[in-house]
C-alpha cells in the first residue's frame, strides 16, 4: 500500500491557493473543453462496465424484468455521478478529497449481496439487501474520522486475500453469462451462445494486443459494442428495453419497496464496507502520490465520509455499496492528466445518463453471452489486482503464507461446495456464504492472531534475551 509522502501540512485542501501570478498545481488546473472532453470521456469509458456490473448482477439474480434493470442501472450511474462530483469538488471541509477521485458501486458488495438474496423469501430480496447497505452507509459515516487507526489490522495481506476472492468467487456470474443467462432455458448452453462468447473475448484481446491509446483503454466497451453487432443478424440481441424505457426520469425513492433490517445481512455488508474503506484509503494515498499532492488525515476521512454518504443514499434510489474505482487511478497514473475537474466532468457525464433512463437501457441490449465474454476479463482482472497486492505483502514468510491459504481456502468453500453451510443458522449462511465475507473474517482474524495478539510480549522477551 502507498504511504503519505513526508512533509508540513498543506491546509485542509491539502495545498493552499496558487497565488497571483503563480503556477496552479494540476489536480486544481481547468483544463480547456478541448482537453478536457476527451479526458473525461476516457475515464468514463474505464469505469462504465464496473458501474453497471452490480445492477446487472443483482437484478437478474432477484428475477427484474427488463423495466426493472432499466432503473437499477439508471440509479448505479445516477449515484456513481453525485458521488464523483462531490468526492473531486468537496463540500467545504466535511466531505470530498478533491482529488481526481472516481466513486461508484462497487463490485466487492455483489457476493455477500447475492447470498442475502438467496436467504431472502421472493419480494423481500432488495429490501434486504437495501436495509443491509443502509446500515453499511451509517456505519461509514461513523467509523470514517477514526478508520486511520484500524488500517493496521487491514494491511496489503488481508485486502489482498478480499481482493483476488472477489475476483474468483464472482467468476461463475461470467460463466452463466456465457452460456445464455437463463439457467432454466432447454438451449442453456447451447453452442451459438458459446461462440458468441467466446467471439466477445477474442475481439477484447486483439484490441488490446493491437490497439493504441485510447482504443486500447476502451477495448472492453469495444468488445461489448462488436460483439452486440455479431449477435443482431442471428437474432441474439434484443431492443425491446429501449421502447419501454423512459426518455428522462429520476429514479423513485424506494422503488422496490421500503428496507428491510436483517442482522446478519448487515454484519455481512459492514464486513464489506470495511474492505471498501481500505481500498478507498488506499487508492487516496497511491493518487496523492501520483498527483504530487499530500494525502493525509482529514483529506481520507472527507473522501471516506463521501463514500458513507454515497452508499447511505444509494438505496433509497436503487444503488449499492459506493467506494473507489482503482481502474480510474490507473487512467490518471497512465495519461498524467491530473486535474480533478476531468474527473467532475466525467461524474457530470454519469450524473446525465443516470437522469436518462433511455441511456442506461442501452446496456440491456447488449446479449448475455457478450456479457458473459467481458465478464470473464473483467473479474479476472479484479483477482490479478488482488494477486499483485499479494505480492507485496511478504509472502516469503511462513505465517503469512498460512494466513493467505486458509483464507483463501475459507472463501472458495462457497464457491466449490454451495450447500457447504446448508445445515448453519441462516445468519451464518448469510455471512459464511459469501466467500468474500468469510474470506475476509478469517483473514482479519488470522492477521490479528499472527501479527498483533501477544506480539508485544514477544518481542520483549526477546530484547531482553539479546
Amino acid at each position: 500500500m502507498a504511504q503519505p509522502a513526508t512533509g508540513p501540512a498543506k491546509g485542509p485542501c491539502t495545498s493552499p491557493p496558487a497565488a497571483a501570478g503563480t503556477a496552479v498545481h494540476p489536480v486544481d488546473e481547468k483544463l480547456p473543453p478541448a482537453r478536457l472532453v476527451p479526458a473525461a470521456l476516457q475515464h468514463v469509458a474505464a469505469m462504465y462496465a464496473g458501474v453497471v456490473t452490480p445492477p446487472l448482477i443483482i437484478g437478474q439474480a432477484v428475477g427484474l424484468d427488463a423495466a426493472g434493470m432499466t432503473r437499477l442501472i439508471a440509479a448505479s450511474l445516477l449515484i456513481a455521478g453525485l458521488a464523483t462530483l462531490l468526492q473531486t469538488l468537496g463540500a467545504g471541509r466535511f466531505a470530498g478529497n478533491r482529488l481526481p477521485f472516481v466513486n461508484a458501486a462497487s463490485s466487492a458488495g455483489i457476493a455477500p449481496m447475492l447470498a442475502i438474496a438467496e436467504t431472502s423469501a421472493p419480494g423481500h430480496q432488495l429490501p434486504a439487501i437495501y436495509g443491509a447497505v443502509l446500515v453499511a452507509g451509517v456505519f461509514c459515516l461513523a467509523v470514517g474520522p477514526f478508520f486511520g487507526r484500524l488500517l493496521r489490522f487491514f494491511p496489503p495481506l488481508v485486502t489482498g486475500v478480499v481482493i483476488t476472492l472477489i475476483g474468483v468467487t464472482l467468476m461463475p456470474v461470467p460463466v452463466g453469462w456465457a452460456q445464455g443467462g437463463d439457467a432454466t432455458a432447454d438451449d442453456f448452453g447451447a453452442m451459438k451462445y458459446l461462440a458468441l462468447a467466446a467471439f466477445t473475448l477474442v475481439v477484447i484481446l486483439l484490441i488490446q494486443r493491437f490497439g493504441r491509446g485510447f482504443v486500447k483503454q476502451v477495448a472492453l466497451l469495444a468488445g461489448m459494442f462488436i460483439g452486440t453487432l455479431a449477435a443482431i443478424p442471428f437474432g441474439l440481441a434484443d431492443f425491446s428495453a429501449l421502447g419501454s424505457a423512459p426518455v428522462a426520469a429520476l429514479p423513485a425513492p424506494f422503488a422496490f419497496g421500503p428496507p428491510e433490517f436483517q442482522p446478519a445481512a448487515i454484519l455481512s455488508l459492514c464486513i464489506v464496507m470495511l474492505v471498501l474503506m481500505t481500498e478507498s484509503s488506499a487508492g487516496m494515498l497511491a493518487l496523492g502520490e501520483i498527483c504530487d499532492r499530500r494525502t493525509d488525515g482529514p483529506t481520507i476521512t472527507r473522501g471516506l465520509r463521501t463514500d458513507g454518504i454515497a452508499t447511505l443514499l444509494g438505496p433509497v434510489f436503487g444503488s449499492f455499496p459506493t467506494s473507489a474505482f482503482a481502474q480510474n487511478v490507473g487512467v490518471v497514473s497512465l495519461t498524467r492528466v491530473r486535474s480533478r475537474y476531468v474527473v467532475a466532468a466525467a461524474g457530470g457525464a454519469l450524473l446525465i445518463l443516470g437522469a436518462f433512463p433511455v441511456l442506461g437501457a442501452v446496456v440491456s441490449i447488449v446479449p448475455m453471452p457478450v456479457l458473459g465474454g467481458a465478464g470473464i476479463v473483467l473479474f479476472g482482472s479484479i483477482a490479478v489486482s488482488g494477486i499483485r497486492t499479494l505480492s507485496e505483502a511478504g509472502l516469503d514468510d511462513s505465517s503469512n503464507i498460512i494466513l493467505v491459504a486458509v483464507a483463501l481456502g475459507a472463501g472458495i468453500i462457497p464457491l466449490a461446495a454451495p450447500a457447504f453451510y446448508a445445515g448453519f443458522p441462516s445468519w451464518a449462511q448469510t455471512v459464511l456464504g459469501s466467500g468474500i465475507s468469510a474470506g475476509a473474517l478469517v483473514a482479519v482474524l488470522l492477521n490479528l492472531f499472527f501479527h498483533h495478539l501477544g506480539t508485544h510480549s514477544r518481542n520483549a522477551v526477546a530484547l531482553k534475551s539479546s
